[in-house]
């Protein structure tokens, strides 16, 4: 036979499965039903099995439970100014989590999308009005020191024709970021990326090739491991400092699509095809593709590889709306933070950083500003950076300011750097 129990058929089961059971008076005892036996219908060796089981069960629970915590609060207390966000992040990606992370990042931009139309912001609009050339000689000699020889006259460079229109006032308009030997080598604006994000600023920067040098400084966990130079600019090497910049994807877990190399030192794989970034021994860098335009020669001291060329020969390379190219899924289309770097026909620097700029509208900026071979960097608000130091209080130790506001402060550098990065010193 058969009984309703809860709307279900139950067919009866002997011992402790069963629904009811008469005790010694006879009298029906209700049991629940449940997939092993209860306590009391055990014999003691297996109450004793049960309970070692049972404890064995909760200690690796326990002992999970404390990896897990241990390892992300070891994440959130490493040195450097991440944010928590950027710090889990990280971890979760460290640990065969990245398309979570993706999966996060595609959710939180579908729900927030960056703003069409609008204004710029009273403290943008300020920025963007602020043309006025620097009067102060960042990089002057420290008292006593010999002066240093007279540099040829850097003029500004010529406003940038607006990407919108009409053009705001200012926009486009070069101004001095910093300056050496009294001669502006870092220079820089603001324009809005494009018709749709007008609430939006990029920012360019434009850095004399002739009149600087470039220093490739790896993060301490990315690419991680021991190199000679710091993953940071310590006190005693920042006199003549006038600018630094984020690197690009990641090395370690292949998001990158390419190596980096210092001081004979590799981390991941030099790969033909990839665009690099190349520093030489006399401070001087190129920008273009390895194995075609760069390769491995004595003089080079540092590679920082990341995906492909946007701009070759001067024009936006033709497959641009790739999605697969220049981020996961369809990232390349999301109007994010991001950052890129170019190399002009003189060989001075052109640097890109924007709020909102898809991989398209990166590319068509660093063309716009110059740029005849221009690459990706980073992007997501944690990471694109460019700041530009005054050293006219203090030559020694120069003031830091973000060019745009990003997530991290200025003296990001300063401190243990996450990720590697590029320091540029006045010649």
């Amino acid at each position: 036979m058969t009984q309703q129990t809860g709307g279900r058929i139950a067919e009866p089961r002997d011992g402790a499965d069963s629904a009811e059971a008469a005790d010694g008076g006879g009298r029906t005892r209700r049991r629940r039903l449940l997939p092993w036996k209860h306590k009391r219908d055990l014999t003691p060796a297996q109450l004793r099995r049960r309970r070692l089981v049972t404890r064995g069960a909760l200690g690796v629970c326990v002992v999970c439970v404390g990896t897990v915590g241990w390892s992300v609060g070891q994440a959130l207390t490493y040195p450097g100014k991440d944010s928590n966000v950027a710090r889990l992040a990280e971890w979760a990606r460290d640990h065969e989590l990245g398309f979570v992370v993706n999966k996060l990042e595609d959710v939180q931009y579908k729900m927030d999308p960056p703003k069409v139309g609008g204004s710029l912001s009273a403290d943008a609009l300020a920025r963007m009005k602020a043309t006025a050339p620097a009067t102060t000689a960042a990089g002057t000699a420290p008292e006593g020191a010999p002066a240093a020889p007279a540099a040829p006259v850097i003029p500004l460079r010529a406003p940038m024709r607006p990407l919108v229109t009409p053009g705001l006032p200012g926009e486009g308009v070069f101004r001095t970021l910093s300056s050496a030997h009294g001669q502006p080598i870092v220079q820089g604006t603001y324009v809005r990326p494009d018709g749709d994000h007008t609430s939006y600023e990029a920012a360019v920067a434009w850095i004399s090739g002739k009149h600087a040098r470039f220093q490739l400084h790896p993060g301490f966990r990315e690419p991680g491991g021991t190199f000679s130079v710091p993953p940071n600019i310590p006190k005693g090497q920042r006199t003549g400092l006038v600018a630094t910049w984020n690197g690009g994807f990641r090395v370690t877990d292949g998001g990158s699509r390419g190596g980096f190399y210092l001081n004979g030192q590799t981390a991941g794989d030099l790969r033909d095809g990839t665009a690099s970034e190349v520093f030489y021994k006399d401070g001087s860098i190129r920008i273009g593709v390895w194995g075609r335009d760069v390769h491995m020669t004595k003089d080079v001291v540092g590679v920082r590889q990341c995906l492909e060329l946007m701009v070759d020969d001067g024009r936006v390379v033709s497959d641009i709306g790739d999605d697969s190219k220049w981020g996961v899924t369809d990232q390349s289309k999301m109007f994010v933070e991001r950052s890129g770097v170019g190399i002009t026909a003189q060989g001075d620097i052109i640097m890109v950083v924007g709020q909102a700029l898809s991989a398209r509208t990166l590319a068509e900026l660093m063309q716009h500003a110059g740029a005849v071979r221009a690459m990706p960097l980073d992007m997501n608000r944690a990471w694109p950076s460019f700041m530009s130091y005054d050293s006219g209080k203090n030559p020694a130790d120069p003031k830091p300011t973000n060019i745009l506001d990003f997530e991290d402060p200025p003296d990001r550098y300063y401190t243990q750097a996450t990720r590697d990065f590029v320091a540029v010193y006045a010649r």
